[in-house]
């Protein structure tokens, strides 16, 4: 495995890195001197992130690109070349009752959260087990243990990144290579202002993470006993609970 601490000229590959935790962990990176490639739609933004990794001791590439289009995994795997830590960060979040909900806006976030972040990883994970060293790192969500009623596919989509991370730690171990997902519950970022963690807790979480052993580890304490609960209860239960907790947090 790959920790932070040994990303000094190695190249890291962060998606959704405009902005909040990909561009929390973008910079984190610049202080352990890796060369990070940050991807996103909103190039200004990136380019902003990139000076600041800079400043931080690292160097910076931009990408523009949108995840989302089935075409782009491949045509920035080809256009980054070796990658030592890939963080699968970019993503979406759909709320409202399924019913409610146009199923081409659900069908662009599953594209996003799901096909990219396999795609990606499928085309990396090879490489860094023949060499015998590399990290992947998923972003997940604490909405991922729960049955999310307003969340519905958004937080399904989170329980699979769980779960494949889960599954590939376990395909990869001793291998030299790491898979590890970190879950963070509400985040405080321009989009979410109510957020009880910040992107830089959850950078710190998620570094600390590619040391450890763990498949998967959830960001704060609290989030951690709200996911390790509702994991435990049975879906008749979980699913009625977590609307109600939902609907109260606002």
């Amino acid at each position: 495995m790959t920790t932070a601490a040994q990303m000094r000229g190695r190249t890291a590959l962060v998606t959704g890195a405009s902005g909040g935790i990909g561009r929390a962990i973008a910079e984190r990176l610049g202080d352990h001197g890796a060369d990070v490639v940050l991807v996103g739609r909103n190039e200004a933004a990136l380019e902003d992130a990139a000076a600041v990794v800079r400043t931080r001791g690292g160097t910076a590439r931009v990408v523009a690109l949108d995840l989302a289009d089935p075409a782009a995994p491949r045509k920035l795997v080809e256009q980054v070349g070796e990658v030592e830590l890939l963080l699968n960060n970019a993503g979406v979040a759909t709320g409202g009752a399924v019913v409610d909900t146009d199923p081409a806006e659900l069908r662009a976030m599953l594209d996003l959260n799901v096909s990219a972040l396999t795609e990606l990883t499928a085309l990396l994970l090879p490489r860094m087990v023949e060499r015998g060293h590399g990290s992947v790192l998923n972003v997940a969500s604490v909405g991922g243990y729960l049955p999310s009623p307003g969340l519905a596919v958004y937080a399904a989509s989170k329980t699979y990144v769980l779960a494949v991370s889960r599954a590939l730690w376990a395909e990869v171990r001793g291998r030299g290579v790491r898979v590890v997902a970190v879950s963070p519950g509400a985040t405080r970022t321009a989009m979410n202002p109510r957020g009880t963690r910040t992107a830089e807790q959850v950078a710190t979480t998620a570094l600390a993470a590619l040391a450890g052993t763990a498949p998967a580890v959830i960001d704060g304490r609290l989030n951690a006993v709200v996911g390790r609960v509702f994991e435990a209860l049975p879906g008749r239960v979980a699913a009625p609970l977590a609307g109600w907790v939902l609907a109260r947090s606002g």
